[in-house]
């Protein structure tokens, strides 16, 4: 458990220390720059699931339209 507490503290530590740094120099609370980023994650995953369904109902599509030619070996 050891483990887990330094790597937790460490994670906090340097990780935190991104957002409180970009908040510095743009001279806002690091609270919003943390709000933002949580935030932006949102839209990206949802972008990202609705660019695999379109890829996904293009490629049944083309499966649909193309078809499966018989093989002559099938007569």
């Amino acid at each position: 458990m050891r483990l887990i507490d330094r790597l937790r503290f460490q994670l906090e530590k340097y990780g935190l220390d991104v957002s409180y740094r970009i908040a510095n120099r743009l001279g806002i609370p690091a609270r919003n720059v943390r709000l933002f980023f949580i935030y932006l994650s949102f839209p990206t995953l949802g972008l990202s699931f609705i660019l695999y369904i379109m890829l996904a109902f293009a490629l049944r599509i083309k499966d649909m339209v193309r078809g499966k030619r018989p093989d002559i070996f099938d007569l």
